[in-house]
């Protein structure tokens, strides 16, 4: 289990690391700047390294807001199915990047994820992700997937040289459990 699991309920304040933004830049080379991070824990954070222009943070509750332009997600992971909220607002926008933990095999993944991915990058290694004092956390359990949604995210996680970039084969048929699963609503939290 992740390090990050064992604290549920206790934070969500886990930081992305600067690496991955180093690895994002716009077709000119210039590092890609997001327009919003819709959960961001606030600026007084100098751990926290999102290069957004606009901020919404916990008390701003980013979910109720109205996201606009290029957007950077890094979800609150807290309570079970804490991230699927955030990712199904992240795909009605459908322009920037998600960060999220690479739950293949879960039903949320098949029934949010795959179905609506444009471009997924699967990091080369484990993500250590910095906590709110700085430090650097132990490596997770598990994996993390950037997601791409619209030309400049999808082409920034292409050019990243971060990892693994994969598009979503849409032809192919869900599963039969994915397409049972699609006629049931998602539930934030269990």
């Amino acid at each position: 289990m992740a390090e990050h699991e064992f604290s549920i309920g206790e934070t969500s304040e886990w930081f992305t690391p600067q690496s991955i933004f180093d690895g994002l830049h716009n077709a000119d080379g210039t590092p890609l700047i997001f327009d919003l991070d819709p959960a961001h824990p606030g600026r007084d954070n100098p751990y926290c390294c999102v290069p957004a222009l606009t901020l919404f943070t916990k008390t701003d509750d980013g979910l109720r807001q109205p996201w606009r332009g290029l957007v950077w997600l890094n979800p609150p992971f807290g309570a079970r199915r804490g991230q699927v909220p955030w990712l199904e607002k992240f795909f009605e926008h459908g322009h920037g990047i998600a960060l999220c933990a690479a739950r293949t095999s879960s039903d949320w993944w098949h029934q949010l994820i795959f179905p609506r991915s444009e471009l997924l990058l699967f990091p080369d290694g484990k993500t250590k992700f910095i906590r709110a004092d700085g430090s650097v956390g132990k490596e997770p359990g598990t994996g993390i997937v950037l997601i791409g949604a619209g030309a400049i995210g999808c082409n920034a996680l292409r050019r990243s040289g971060l990892g693994a970039c994969v598009s979503v084969d849409r032809t192919a048929a869900l599963s039969i459990r994915a397409r049972s699963l699609a006629q049931l609503p998602l539930l934030a939290a269990e």
